[in-house]
Formats: C-alpha cells, structure tokens, sequence
C-alpha cells in the first residue's frame, strides 16, 4: 500500500486552523512538524499537509521540486514507521510538515530527514499519550 491518496491529504481549512491554533510542533531540520489529533471519520490515521515557504524559494519549479521529494519520502516511509505506530489509535493525527531548509537537497537527504521526522513525531505522540 505505497500510494498516496487523495483522503490522506490535509485540506479540509477547518482542519488547518485547528492544527495551527491548537497543535504541538517540533522542528528537525529541514523539517518543522505541526501535529494534533482529533475526532473526525476517518480512513486512513493520518492526514498531512507539506509547505514550502514562497519567500525562501521565489520560483514555483523549485517549490514543486521541494514538494515532490518531500511526499515521495513520506510516501515511502509512512508503511514502515508511521502507521503501525497509528493502528491503535481511534483518533486521527493531523499534521503538516514544513519545509524551514535554505536549500534545495538531494532525495537521498530529504528521505533520511523524513525518517528522522517520523520517528521523532511517533515519539513526541507517545509521550504526550503518556502524561
């Protein structure tokens, strides 16, 4: 199930509001992760947004370039880390990941960071679970 679909894609605004007003984040650079649950129907335990600032990166083609790598990362590490972590949960985690870097990197870099990312968002989930 390596594919990324249309429900687990962040848009709903009501949804972004709330996680940008009430939810925790942690920067791993070059990735500022926002994350929150919540109780919505839901298909998939995860929803996420990906960002990359215009004012860093003025051209769109270099934005778009940014994005792409980002998902595919995500795409190719959420099976492994994030949703077996998720499985037990009944609420779904809502998140949006940011890119914060000055640079545009290589895959191989992005994907190593994303893991990072994941494994330090189901870390920081647990420990709020837990208190």
């Amino acid at each position: 199930m390596n594919t990324f679909n249309k429900e687990e894609r962040l848009c709903s605004r009501k949804l972004l509001d709330l996680l940008f007003k009430n939810g925790s984040s942690f920067l791993l650079y070059p990735f500022r992760v926002s994350y929150l649950f919540v109780d919505v129907p839901h298909n998939f335990p995860a929803q996420v947004v990906i960002n990359v600032s215009k004012k860093r990166f003025k051209k769109a083609v270099d934005r778009n370039m940014i994005k792409r790598r980002s998902r595919e990362a995500y795409r190719l590490q959420k099976q492994n880390e994030l949703y077996p972590a998720l499985s037990e949960s009944e609420q779904l985690l809502i998140f949006s990941l940011q890119f914060v870097g000055k640079k545009i990197y290589e895959f191989s870099f992005m994907e190593k960071k994303m893991d990072g990312a994941l494994k330090r968002l189901i870390s920081s989930i647990k420990n709020d679970q837990g208190s």
